[in-house]
This record gives C-alpha cells, sequence and structure tokens, in this order.
C-alpha cells in the first residue's frame, strides 16, 4: 500500500479515486441494508433489520444485556428495549437470570433463533461466496488488507 501524496498535480487524481470509494462504499452500505432486510424477514415477517441485528448479536454472545446492544449497535435504550421485548414475544430470546448476579438478566438466544439465523447466513453467504469466488486468492488477500486498514 503506498503513502498518500501531497504532490499538487496528483491531487485531482487523488480527489477523484476517494469520490469514487465514497461512491462504492454507499452501494455497498445499501446492499448490506438490504441484506439485513432480507436476513430479518428470513428470521421472522415482523423482525426489522436492527431486530435482527439485535438478535444475533445476542446469539453470537458479543451482547447480552440491553446496556451491551446499546453500546455494540450505538443506538438509544427505549429502541433496543421495544426491540428485545419483540424478540421475546416472537420467542427467538429469552431473559434469564445471571448466575454470577442474581438481581442482573442475560439475553439468550433459543434454539428456533439460531435455526433461523442459521438459515438467513446460509442465504447470505450463499451469494457473497458467489460473488468471490470468482476472484483470485491474492485479490481476496489483498481486499481483506484494504478494509482492515480502512477499518482502524
Amino acid at each position: 500500500m503506498s503513502l498518500p501524496s501531497d504532490a499538487p498535480d496528483e491531487r485531482p487524481e487523488l480527489d477523484q479515486a476517494v469520490a469514487r470509494v465514497e461512491h462504492e462504499l454507499g452501494r455497498l452500505f445499501a446492499r448490506i441494508r438490504v441484506g439485513w432486510r432480507e436476513a430479518a424477514a428470513t428470521v421472522h415477517p415482523d423482525l426489522p433489520p436492527l431486530g435482527y441485528q439485535v438478535l444475533t448479536s445476542i446469539a453470537s454472545g458479543k451482547a447480552n444485556t440491553a446496556s451491551a446492544l446499546v453500546e455494540r449497535l450505538q443506538t438509544d435504550k427505549s429502541g433496543v428495549s421495544r426491540l428485545v421485548r419483540q424478540l421475546e414475544e416472537l420467542g427467538l430470546v429469552e431473559s434469564v437470570r445471571d448466575p454470577d448476579d442474581g438481581r442482573a438478566r442475560l439475553l439468550v438466544a433459543t434454539d428456533l433463533a439460531r435455526d433461523r439465523i442459521a438459515i438467513a447466513r446460509a442465504k447470505y453467504e450463499g451469494r457473497l461466496g458467489e460473488r468471490l469466488r470468482g476472484w483470485s486468492a491474492a485479490d481476496l488477500d489483498h481486499f481483506a488488507e484494504l478494509l482492515d486498514a480502512l477499518g482502524r
């Protein structure tokens, strides 16, 4: 990866390249939002995309309390509370007593949720895999490195 240059004659080319990356990231994020919407509908027709993100955060163990969900998803507490309540009503999440602190409650995904998430992920990963399998391993490694650098 080359270091940025401040040479005046390279600025317009660099600006155009940055604009193209921003445009393509916007398109990618739009596709990701569509994927979340489709995954949510696969889990349950009434589940909104943010509800799918809440559910997968719980199922993965990356967030098992309302406050952890708020922090992880950078959203408001009332919205998370509504989504958790909806997930409980749909039989996808249960609230259980924390074995380390009897006063606290932990959120856990039910077997039904795990099954539905697996179906949703298989559909998404199949579509993504189809697109990426046309690339060389070297291109994929380079792409992963660039994504890692961008995400830092």
